[in-house]
C-alpha cells in the first residue's frame, strides 16, 4: 500500500475484490501516454452508425473536435441499444413524487415514451437543429423530453425550475427557442410553484417561441393561450403521435444541448455540448467512478436542470443501462428522514449528492438516518462544491457506515463530465477530490503561468483536451476563446483556485471570478446586481458571497438608493423578494444593506473583495486601485 500523508481512508478488501479498476495507476499511466487510444477504446463500447475518421481533430485549437465524421445519436445509445439485450425489461427509472406517488419505466417503456414525445415535437414543427426549452420540476417528463429532443436532433435547453421570470426569458431569447415545454406547476415542500404562470410572464417578452407544450403535474387551473398552448396528454394520445419514431443519425459534433451558466457579466452564457464526445465522456466517467453493476440502484439527488442532472441523471446512467431513482421533493420534507426512507424503500446502492444537502441533514443529528436500514449502500458521491472534512466524515460514518468510499467529484458545466475524482479503490483524503480522471493532465499555476509548489494556491488549468469538453459559447465563439483559453496558451482555465499536496492530491478552494456558489449552484454577482438595479428604488448594487454553515455561501448585497428614496425594513424585504422574482428563489439575498457609496476602482469597477474583507473583518489587501 502506498505511503500517503495526512488523514487517509483506505478501501476495504471487499471493495478491492469487486471493483472494475484493480490498478488505478496502470490505467492512469496508459491513458496519460495514449490519450487517443484510451478514448477510442471507450468509444468502441458504444454504438455508432458510422465509425469516425479521426479520434481527435486539434487543427483549429481551441475548437477541438472528437470522433470526426462519425455518425451517432446519444438517445439511441441510451435506449434502443438495450432493447436487444437482457435489459429490455429492466427498470430504467423509478420516480417518486413529493406526495408519495410513484411510477416506474423499463427500458422498453422509456423508449416508447421518448418516441411518442419525439413525435409530438415533430408535429409542432420541431426539426433537427431547432432549440427547445424545458422548464419543470423533477418529473419523468423532463428526462423524457430531453431524450426526445436528442432523438430527433433538436437541441434542448433546460431551465432549472427554481429560476424565475427574467432568467427564463433571457434563456428563451438567447437560444431562439421554437418550443417551450413547461409543467403546469411543481410541488415544493407542500406548496405549488406556478411554473406555467411564470412562463406566461416570460413569454410576453420572448418572440421566437411558437408553441408551448404543457405537462399536467399539479392539476391546478392555468391559462392556456389559444393557438399557442397545447396540453401534452391530449396531443400524445393522437394515433399519429403514439407510434415509433425513427432516430436521426447525427454527426458526432452535432449540438446536443445548451446549458446556461452564470459568469462575470450580467448575461448568462450558453455552454454547448455535442452528441459524440459528450456521450463518450459521460459513459466512461459514470462507468469507472461509480463502478456501475447491473444490479445497482443508483440515485443522483440533483436536479436535471443543472449539468449534474444532465450528465449523471439523464445520460451517464442510461448509457450504462443502470436503474435509477428520481425523487421530486426536498431532502427534509415533510421530515428529515425522507432520503433515508427512500434508500431503504428502494434498496439504493449508490447515492450522489451535494455537500449542502449533507450539511443540512447533519443538523438533525444521527437518530433520523439510524432509524432506517441503509445497508444497501455501497458507494457515496459528492458534487457541486468542495466538501468540508467534517461533513465528509459524517457522511462516511453515519450514512456509509464506514464501508462506502466517497467519490468526491470536481467538474463543471463546461467540462461535461468528471475531471478530478477517485475511483472506488483510490485511498481517500476528506475534502480532496484526489487526482485527475484517466487521460487528463492538469496543473496549478501562478499568475505568470509557472507551476506552484506543493500546498500553494494557484489557478487550476487543464492541459489536454477531453471528449466531453464544451465546444463553444453559443453564438459567441470569441467569448469562448477569451474566457477559457486566453490566460495561458494552449490551456483551459477553469476559473477555480486550487492547491495540490505532496501526494499529488488536488484540493479545490473556490471561484476566482465574480461567481457565488450557493448550495452548489453557480450564480453570477452581475445577475443579482442587475435584478436589484431593475427595481425603481435602486441606483447601484453590489453582491458578494459570505460563508454559510449550510449553503456553503450566502448572498449579501449592498444597495445605493435613488435620491429621495427612504431606507426602510419594508423596502429591504421588497428588494429581497424582487431578486427572487427576477432570478429565482435560490438567488434571494440573505441581507440587503443600504449604503451611500461602494468601493470602486478608478475605472469604475466595484471592488467586491473589499466588501467581502470588511464583512469578514479581514485585511482588504492592496487598495492602490481604489478611487478616492
Amino acid at each position: 500500500m502506498e505511503q500517503l500523508s495526512g488523514e487517509i481512508f483506505y478501501p476495504s478488501k471487499d471493495v478491492l475484490k469487486k471493483t472494475r479498476v484493480k490498478d488505478w495507476n496502470q490505467l492512469a499511466d496508459f491513458a496519460g501516454e495514449n490519450l487517443e487510444a484510451f478514448w477510442e477504446k471507450e468509444a468502441k463500447e458504444l454504438k455508432w452508425f458510422k465509425k469516425w475518421d479521426k479520434v481527435l481533430d486539434d487543427s483549429k485549437k481551441p475548437f477541438f473536435k472528437w470522433f470526426t465524421n462519425g455518425k451517432v445519436n446519444i438517445a439511441y445509445n441510451c435506449l434502443d441499444v438495450h432493447l436487444d439485450t437482457h435489459r429490455k425489461n429492466k427498470v430504467a427509472l423509478i420516480w417518486e413524487g413529493e406526495k408519495g406517488e410513484h411510477r416506474s419505466f423499463s427500458y422498453f417503456a422509456l423508449h416508447r415514451e421518448v418516441s411518442s414525445f419525439a413525435n409530438a415535437l415533430k408535429s409542432l414543427g420541431v426539426q433537427k437543429g431547432d432549440r427547445v426549452t424545458l422548464y419543470m420540476g423533477r418529473i419523468p417528463e423532463l428526462l423524457i423530453g430531453m431524450l426526445a429532443c436528442a432523438r430527433i436532433g433538436a437541441i434542448h435547453s433546460v431551465v432549472y425550475g427554481g429560476f424565475s421570470v427574467e432568467s427564463l426569458h433571457e434563456r428563451l431569447e438567447d437560444s431562439h427557442s421554437k418550443v417551450l415545454i413547461v409543467a403546469d406547476g411543481a410541488f415544493q415542500r407542500g406548496k405549488i410553484v406556478p411554473l406555467k404562470a411564470i412562463a406566461d410572464e416570460a413569454l410576453q417578452r420572448a418572440a421566437s417561441v411558437e408553441s408551448v407544450l404543457v405537462i399536467k403535474r399539479t392539476g391546478e387551473p392555468v391559462n392556456m393561450e389559444y393557438g399557442r398552448d397545447i396540453w401534452y396528454h391530449e396531443l400524445v394520445n393522437l394515433p399519429m403521435i403514439n407510434s415509433k419514431c425513427p432516430v436521426e443519425e447525427l454527426d458526432s459534433e452535432h449540438p446536443l444541448y445548451l446549458l446556461y451558466t452564470s459568469g462575470t457579466t450580467g448575461k448568462p452564457k450558453a455552454i454547448l455540448h455535442t452528441h459524440g464526445g459528450y456521450m463518450v465522456g459521460t459513459y466512461s466517467t459514470f462507468k469507472y467512478v461509480f463502478d456501475i453493476r447491473d444490479d445497482d440502484r443508483y440515485w443522483c439527488a440533483a436536479d436535471p436542470g443543472w449539468v449534474t442532472g444532465h450528465s449523471y441523471i439523464v445520460y451517464g446512467p442510461l448509457l450504462n443501462g443502470a436503474t435509477q431513482l428520481m425523487y421530486e421533493g426536498a431532502p427534509n420534507f415533510p421530515f428529515p428522514n425522507r432520503w433515508w426512507q427512500l434508500i431503504e424503500k428502494y434498496g439504493i446502492t449508490i447515492l450522489y449528492t451535494a455537500p449542502t444537502a449533507i450539511r443540512g441533514l447533519m443538523r438533525f443529528g444521527e437518530a433520523w438516518p439510524n432509524r432506517h436500514d441503509l445497508s444497501s449502500l455501497r458507494l457515496l458521491g459528492s458534487v457541486g462544491e468542495p466538501i468540508n472534512p467534517e461533513a465528509w466524515k459524517w457522511y462516511h460514518r453515519v450514512i456509509g457506515k464506514e464501508k462506502c468510499p466517497i467519490m468526491d467529484t470536481w467538474w463543471q458545466t463546461e467540462t461535461g463530465a468528471f475531471m478530478i475524482t477517485p475511483t472506488p479503490t483510490v485511498p481517500l483524503k476528506p475534502g480532496s477530490g484526489t487526482k485527475p480522471f484517466f487521460g487528463l493532465k492538469m496543473d496549478i499555476l501562478d499568475e505568470e503561468g509557472n507551476p506552484v509548489k506543493a500546498n500553494e494556491e494557484g489557478f487550476l488549468v487543464v492541459k489536454t483536451p477531453w471528449p466531453s469538453m464544451m465546444r463553444t459559447i453559443y453564438n459567441d465563439p470569441d467569448k469562448y476563446v477569451e474566457k477559457y483559453w486566453s490566460k495561458y496558451e494552449g490551456m483551459y482555465l477553469t476559473g477555480d483556485s486550487a492547491r495540490r499536496d505532496e501526494d499529488g492530491y488536488y484540493w479545490i478552494i473556490g471561484r476566482t471570478d465574480d461567481v457565488i456558489k450557493v448550495s452548489g449552484y453557480r450564480l453570477g454577482t452581475a445577475e443579482i446586481e442587475s435584478a436589484l438595479v431593475s427595481h425603481p428604488a435602486v441606483a447601484e448594487a453590489a453582491a458578494i458571497g459570505l460563508p454559510h454553515e449550510i449553503k456553503g455561501n450566502a448572498i449579501h448585497t449592498y444597495v445605493i438608493l435613488k435620491v429621495g428614496v427612504e431606507k426602510s425594513e419594508t423596502l429591504r424585504e421588497e428588494l429581497i423578494a424582487h431578486v427572487g422574482h427576477e432570478v429565482g428563489p435560490i438567488a434571494k439575498p440573505e441581507n440587503v444593506e443600504f449604503v451611500d457609496v461602494l468601493p470602486k476602482t478608478r475605472s469604475g469597477k466595484i471592488m467586491r473583495r473589499v466588501l467581502k474583507a470588511r464583512a469578514l473583518g479581514q485585511d482588504p489587501g492592496n487598495l492602490a486601485t481604489l478611487e478616492e
